[in-house]
Order: structure tokens, then sequence, then C-alpha cells
């Protein structure tokens, strides 16, 4: 493996040895970091659980202690010799001089080898307990503008408790947030690609991190930002950046593009050929708006959200059984019939207690059994932040430490359950300490941001939680709820993923997610009116059809994006169009793919398109990456077959009752694509269909097949 740092830095770095030993080294200070710098303690080298060799380190030094008594302490001190420090196995092995799995990592006529060497002829020392410790990291510059395969050097710099400042570039560990846009060398240098966007680079050290943004506008004539078009305050937001951008957005997506892609995207279903004709015949300025109220009203609005959160709030019924799962997943669709408030309904799951079969959002507590399982479910789904690294390590790319993690893991640590069957309940009571689990002092309930408390808080402590998750001036409830049905209706978050919120993970446009999450307050947390304003932006109605400035643009709004239904959705799709509606064990006729409660529902195509188990909360479950087998499936199924030849179907029923070819397939577009064929597509499928009159209900259901494995088809756009 080669070393981390470029050829131009290694000569930077480059260095005689001195034998002298310096005054005031500090293993925290001066040592952990080049093991970080280099990878000794990276995950898949000696900061994996069971270590290397027999040689463990803490994963980006998060324990120091631990990790100088492996250095020095442990293997009968065979890995260092202050006698003779370049015989030191730590040196050979890392200089390559002694062989080793990892490969050479820090070459022997290096700085970094000269100041372990140093350390080690020192007599290993700990250093000064008082030294100042780090505080924060920042990289220079903050933000720039630059061109297309353009270059810049970043500086990082440690800020210490006494004030003072460190360049630590060197290192520090440099990633990517957007791959495609830039790409960044070990020693902090940005290269932009030729794609336009803005690009985020983290710089991390000894547990801090600091953020650099890169903004590549695109080449060329400057769009003209007093012509794009602004339907509310969302497109003044979204235009605001396509502007520094240099990209224009697409045009407004026709009546036909929009009554598909809303209908989809609210009740999970395709408009019918009457619900088309009606609507684009419709001349009045409103009727957009008042589609997207009537589909709000619809009941299988309520299906598709339910289905959505009852994924992450992990309704299970291997878990529960099949009554309180039921029951479980009844309660969240209720919500969402009902229009109840998120914050209301944050607020009834975090604090639910008493009797199972009364309250049923306590059924998530029995899913979710243990304290830490509780608190990371619950920040993953209704604060979009993962905090699960911070169990074991000070979280590598965000702020979290173990103490945070402790913190939030306290709230729940009183839970449990009495009684059994049918008299179970979940209780909250008593006043157990949690405790670090490495350094072992008491930890206090508190949340994530805030300060620890010098004592638990009394009564149910989820109560204390659940006000601070939801107060109105929450850094990441609204921005959350915002940004989770802002993917839902524009097919990617503002931050991506919704659930991996941290700051090395910015959003894409920062005022439009902080306009969209004030929006939320101003309502009150109405998903609804979420759902409302975001579907009458010029945003969600631009259409999918790419110009010439936003053609590789995939990440700023400029233009619909293509979706892939979900796998329920997709199967809800094909009964539609074939007129055959699909059976599920245990459920009644009708039932539609987005109203099964029970993932765990036997299904073959569900399974096959990403439908997830809900094992986990996170969104990365559901796969909506299309595969060979997907292709496969829809080309060769046979249960497609039966369905596309079924006597009751809609291609019998179509071929018996119109004669006229034309009209014929004027039905089947409607159907399918939520609109009229072109005049190309009108006559070749007529000519298709008048060559093959001897078999004619056979060629229709081609024309049909064909048409479900096209990309206009399988996809919303």
């Amino acid at each position: 493996m080669k070393s981390l740092a470029s050829p131009l830095m290694a000569l930077l770095m480059t260095a005689a040895v001195s034998v002298a030993a310096p005054t005031g080294q500090h293993f925290e200070n001066d040592i952990e970091p080049l093991l970080s710098r280099h990878g000794c303690n990276s995950s898949g080298c000696h900061g994996k659980a069971e270590g290397q060799g027999g040689f463990k380190l803490s994963v980006f030094a998060f324990d120091p202690g631990a990790d100088y008594s492996a250095l020095v302490k442990e293997g009968r001190g065979r890995r260092i010799n202050a006698a003779a420090p370049d015989e030191s196995l730590l040196l050979r092995k890392a200089s390559g001089t002694a062989p080793h799995g990892g490969g050479i990592r820090i070459k022997a006529d290096t700085k970094d080898y000269a100041t372990l060497r140093n350390w080690i002829a020192a007599g290993m020392p700990v250093g000064d307990p008082n030294a100042p410790k780090l505080v924060s990291l920042r990289v220079e510059p903050v933000e720039k503008i630059l061109g297309t395969k353009a270059t810049q050097q970043l500086r990082v710099l440690a800020k210490y408790t006494d004030g003072h400042e460190a360049d630590v570039t060197e290192h520090s560990r440099f990633q990517m947030n957007h791959e495609g846009l830039a790409s960044v060398t070990a020693a902090g240098l940005v290269t932009t690609a030729e794609t336009p966007g803005e690009v985020a680079v983290m710089a991390a050290y000894m547990g801090e991190v600091g953020l650099f943004r890169a903004i590549v506008p695109r080449p060329g004539a400057a769009v003209a930002a007093d012509k794009l078009p602004e339907f509310n305050f969302i497109d003044g937001l979204v235009g605001k950046k396509l502007v520094k951008l240099n990209v224009a957005p697409s045009r407004v997506c026709d009546d036909a593009e929009f009554l598909r892609r809303v209908t989809l995207d609210l009740v999970g279903s395709l408009p019918t050929p009457e619900e088309v004709r009606t609507f684009l015949a419709d001349k009045s300025s409103d009727k957009r708006s008042k589609r997207v109220e009537e589909l709000l009203k619809r009941p299988e609005f309520a299906d598709l959200m339910a289905k959505r959160w009852a994924d992450i709030l992990r309704v299970d019924r291997q878990a529960l059984g099949h009554e309180r799962a039921y029951a479980y997943y009844r309660w969240i669709r209720a919500a969402f019939a009902e229009n109840k408030p998120f914050d209301a309904f944050a607020r009834e799951l975090l604090t639910a207690e008493g009797p199972l079969k009364e309250v049923p959002a306590a059924n998530f507590f029995q899913v979710v059994t243990k304290p830490g399982e509780a608190a990371s479910t619950l920040s993953q789904v209704f604060l979009g932040v993962r905090i699960a690294c911070a169990e074991c390590h000070h979280h590598p790319s965000d702020r979290w430490t173990q103490t945070d993690y402790t913190g939030m893991v306290s709230f729940f640590t009183p839970l449990s359950s009495k009684g059994s069957g049918p008299g179970e309940a979940l209780f909250a009571s008593g006043d157990p300490i949690s405790k670090h689990p490495r350094t072992g002092e008491s930890v206090f309930a508190y949340a994530l941001g805030t300060s620890m408390p010098k004592a638990n808080p009394t009564g149910d402590r989820r109560a204390v939680l659940a006000e601070w998750m939801t107060d109105p001036k929450n850094p990441f409830f609204a921005r959350n709820l915002a940004n989770r049905v802002w993917a839902m209706l524009l097919g990617r978050g503002v931050v991506e993923p919704v659930d991996d919120v941290r700051v090395t993970n910015p959003p894409s446009n920062p005022e439009l997610l902080d306009g969209l999450a004030a929006f939320v307050v101003e309502k009150k947390f109405d998903v609804r009116a979420l759902v409302r304003v975001i579907c009458a932006s010029r945003t969600y109605q631009t259409s999918s059809t790419p110009n010439a400035s936003n053609e590789k643009d995939e990440l700023n709004f400029s233009r619909a994006l293509f979706k892939r239904p979900d796998a329920e959705v997709l199967l809800d799709m094909i009964s539609q169009v074939t007129g055959v509606a699909e059976r599920y064990p245990g459920m009644p006729a009708g039932t539609k793919a987005i109203q099964l409660w029970d993932s765990k529902t036997r299904h073959d195509f569900l399974r096959l398109f990403g439908r997830p188990q809900r094992a986990t909360a996170c969104e990365c479950e559901r796969n909506t990456e299309p595969s060979t087998g997907q292709v496969l499936n829809l080309l060769n199924s046979p249960e497609l077959q039966k369905k596309l030849t079924h006597e009751s179907g809609t291609i019998a029923k179509l071929v018996q009752a119109q004669a006229d070819d034309a009209k014929l397939t004027e039905e089947l577009y409607l159907r399918l694509f939520g609109r009229f064929p072109t005049t190309k597509e009108l006559d070749t499928a007529v000519a298709y269909l008048g060559r093959k009159t001897s078999e004619r209900r056979k060629a229709a259901e081609d024309l049909m097949w064909a048409m479900m494995n096209s990309l206009e088809f399988q996809f919303n756009h």
C-alpha cells in the first residue's frame, strides 16, 4: 500500500533525522495525530474491533490512554525500544524494514518518522496533563468559487484551549461529499471536475472536523436572474443558487407531465384515462392546485405516507405479533389520515407509556428494545442524525462523542415492560445512572448539542427529550421533516442521504432548507401544508427534459429527476394498467401493495424490487437502484404475462370494445403514460396492429408489454 502523502508533501516534510530528544513532547497532541494520519488506527487496520496482529488501537485515537498502553506496555514492551529507538518494532514495521501487512506507512527519511523516533528516545513521555487541548478545527479558505478543472490547496488550522492555533494540514484526513464534482489529495489539494455544482471537503483531525465548500459555476454566458420564473418562495431560493452556478432551470412541465408525476407522488398510482382527459381539457388557472388538494384527501395518501414511516419506525410483525403490529401500523396511518401535526405525532411516540393494547405507539419500544438502539433510531428518524458510531468512539465525521451518545441513551434506560400477553404494558420507572463506557463516569440524560445537567430529569425523562426535540427552535426536527418530504417529492433531499445530517454532509442549498424548515414551523408542523407548498412551486413543476446548461446537474433541482417508484408503487402500477389485481396472503381481495402493513408478506416482486425488511431505521434499506434481475423480471415474468393475457384484463376488454386501432392505441397511452400519443407513436402502433389483424389481441398485448418495459412507464418523471 502506498504512503498516504503525495510526493510533493513528502518532499515538503523531508527533514534530517535528529537523535536529540526535544522537550515538551506530548503523546496525545504529537504522536496520536501521526498514527491517525497514516491510517494506523483506522477501522481497516489496528483500529478494528479485534485489532490487527495482536495490536489494537482506538479508532481515530478516541482513547489516548489505551493507545499509550498498547504501544508502551503491552506485548511485554516489544513494540518500543528506548535504548535503540530505530530497532523499535513500531518504527521498523511502519518504515518497511520489517514485514508489515499494511506496507510502508512512514518512510525513514520523513519528519513524521523523526518525531516518533525522538519521542521513543525521550522515554515515551505521556506529556504534561495540563497541556492545551484541541477544541476546534477550521479550514482556509472556508468557501471559494472555482472554475472547472481548477485547483485549490487547503490549509487546516487547529485551535487549542490556550487560544493558539497550529497548522495541522499534513496530519489531517480529507474526504469529499460528491466525488463526481471534484477530488482531493491526501495533502489537501482540491481539483474540480467539469461538472458545475457545489462540493464540500471535510478535513478531520483528532476527532474535530472542518469544512471547505467549492462552488463551480458552469462556463458560458451568464443566466439572467430576473428571467427565472417564481411561483412561491421556494423558487427564489432555488433560483438564487442556480444563478450562482450559472445554470438555467428547465421549462415548466406540461399538464400531462404534472398530472402523472403528482398522482404517483401523492397516492402511488397512475391517473386514469378519464382523469387525464378531464385535466387536460380543464382551462382554469388553478387546476394544478385543485388536483393536489384532491389527492391529499384521498385515502391512498395516508396509505403511502404510512408505508414510508412504517418502514423506518419498524412496524415488524415478527417482533410484535400480528395484532400488535397491525395496531401500531393503524396508529401511524391514522396520524396521516387526520393530518395530525408532526410534532404531536413525534411526542406521542417518544413518550408512549401504558398498556400496549391501548397505546399502540408504545409498540415501537417493543421492537427497538435496547436503550441505545432506541436513542440512535429516534435520532435518525426524527432528527436525521446518525449517532450509532459514537457508541464505541467519537463519530469520525461529526461532532458527537461517546458522552453525547450515552446522554441520549440515558433518556431510555428507565423503560421496562411489565406483564405478558394482552396485559403487557410499558413503563418508565426508577433513576438508573448511565456510565461512560470508557471512563466509567456518570452520564446524565441530555439532548444532542446541549450541556449535560448535574442530575437526571425527574419523572419520565422522555418528556424532556420530546419537548426539546419538537421545540420550533430545535436545529434538526423541522429541517428533518422538510428534507424528508422534499426528497419524497423531488427524488433527492437537500441533504442526501436524508438521514445523515452532519457538519461534513452539508445541504446542497442551505438557504432552501432553512426556508422550508421555517415554513414547517410557521404552519405548526402541518405535513399536508408542506406537501402543498412544494407541489405549488415551479421547482417541483419543472420538466425532466434537460437544457444545455443543466444536463449535468443532478444536485440543485434545476430539472425534475427520473425517480424509480417504490416496489409497492410499481407493482400497483402494473396491476392498474393490466386491470388484474394482485393477491396477497392473508389480505382481503383488492388490497393494494401500498396498503400492505406487514413488510414480511411474501412476494417475489416486492423482494426483487427492493422492499425493506424494517431491520433498521436507515432509508438505505429500501433499494431503488435498478438491477439486471429487475430488467429480466419485467421482460420475462410469467406473472406479468398472466396479467397481460388475463380474460378479464385491460387488453381483453379493450380489444373487444374498441375496433379502431387508433382509439385502442390512444387508450393505452393514456393508461400507461398519462398522455396522448404523438403522431409518430400513433402511426407506428396503428401500423403494427394493422399487420396483425388475425392476432389483434396478441398484438395489443405485445404493445402494452413493450410500453411497460419503457423508461417512461417504469419511472416517475
